[in-house]
């Protein structure tokens, strides 16, 4: 048990690490423009939310598989495979969870005052200072939320993950495709404990996320 644990943990973090920053990148660059077509492109950012994960997980073979525009490139200049590796499973966690990130760093930059702004151009702040210093920070609160969110989703993601990374145990056997697994094989006792400890987990981030998001507010 011990070790799908420690490789969806492993997964989670990766995932929430390059989710989060995209997602704050995203959620930053939307909340400070407008432009035609803005909300069919935050259609497609949301996208991965509302999609089935089998979809997903379609769409990221097609991408990364063998054959695909990225897999080939991949493979052929760097000898790169992401397919039932726990890097595709980084991958496909990743794409599942961006979309909690990038709304919630949306929100909270549209929330920040924008006086305080005006006020760092005033005294000569270029656009990156501005961000790193008067931005992010006002966001900070809402950021986490998102990013505790973000990492709950990654740990508990299943289907993308085993279309992408297949169950490999102790290669790309996280904790979702271990209950799965434990199920098939009828060890109940196993598949009870699994989902105990994801479940715990999971809700000791959701009330991380629920606590900043009331201080916040």
């Amino acid at each position: 048990m011990l070790q799908p644990l420690f490789l969806t943990l492993k997964v989670a973090l990766l995932a929430t690490l390059i989710a989060g920053a995209l997602g704050i990148a995203a959620g930053h660059w939307m909340a400070r423009h407008r432009f035609a077509g803005q909300n069919a492109l935050d259609a497609v950012l949301v996208l991965p939310m509302v999609l089935p994960p089998t979809v997903l997980g379609y769409y990221l073979i097609v991408l990364i598989g063998r054959n695909g525009v990225i897999g080939a490139w991949l493979e052929q200049w760097f000898g790169i495979r992401l397919l039932f590796t726990w890097q595709g499973a980084v991958l496909a966690a990743a794409v599942v969870a961006f979309p909690l990130i990038y709304k919630a760093a949306r929100a909270a930059f549209e929330d920040i005052d924008v006086r305080f702004q005006q006020a760092a151009r005033t005294l000569g702040a270029s656009e990156w200072e501005l961000f790193w210093r008067v931005s992010l920070p006002l966001a900070t609160r809402g950021i986490a939320a998102g990013l505790a969110l973000t990492f709950a989703r990654a740990m508990g993601e299943f289907g993308a993950t085993l279309m992408v990374a297949g169950n490999l145990p102790g290669r790309t056997q996280t904790l979702s495709v271990a209950v799965y697994s434990a199920v098939q094989a009828g060890d109940d006792p196993l598949a009870f404990s699994l989902t105990l400890v994801i479940s715990v987990l999971c809700i000791v981030l959701l009330v991380v996320a629920g606590r900043l998001l009331q201080v916040k507010h």
